[in-house]
């Protein structure tokens, strides 16, 4: 089963934004990440991992089909959460899924204290809906939605 571990830009329990933290604090928070990727990666189970770029370089796209396509330039103040960056793991479970992103969550911060960043643990479909019946099926486990 696939797995979307994503990380958004919520500081946990910690308040000092990075820029605050000294140079070793950044160090080891970089590390710790880097060593979770390498024994995730030896392991089979790291599919792919990604930094996203800072969300002043987003872009919003809407399109009516008809005209041209309309960009808007970031940050959008309207959205809650900005993701940050995401790791997909192929696991035998979910309880799998959950220790790895309990580890991602334990990244040190200042003082070398875990930072208890929410991340969020989102199943990945083996394929897309290709019908009404599998759409409403996929809508009644992603909202409770049903026709």
């Amino acid at each position: 089963m696939k797995y979307c571990l994503i990380v958004d830009f919520q500081p946990g329990v910690i308040d000092a934004p990075m820029e605050e933290w000294a140079p070793e604090e950044i160090e080891a928070h970089l590390d710790y990440y880097e060593a979770l990727r390498r024994e995730l990666s030896a392991s089979g189970e790291l599919v792919e991992s990604a930094v996203l770029a800072g969300p002043d370089l987003a872009k919003v796209v809407t399109f009516d089909g008809v005209t041209a396509p309309v960009v808007s330039d970031g940050p959008f103040q309207e959205f809650k959460e900005w993701v940050a960056g995401y790791q997909i793991v192929d696991v035998d479970s979910e309880d799998r899924a959950i220790e790895i992103a309990a580890r991602i969550s334990a990244v040190p911060g200042p003082g070398g204290r875990a930072t208890q960043q929410p991340i969020i643990v989102r199943r990945m479909m083996d394929a897309s809906p290709s019908n009404v019946a599998e759409m409403d099926g996929w809508l009644e486990t992603a909202r409770g939605v049903v026709r």
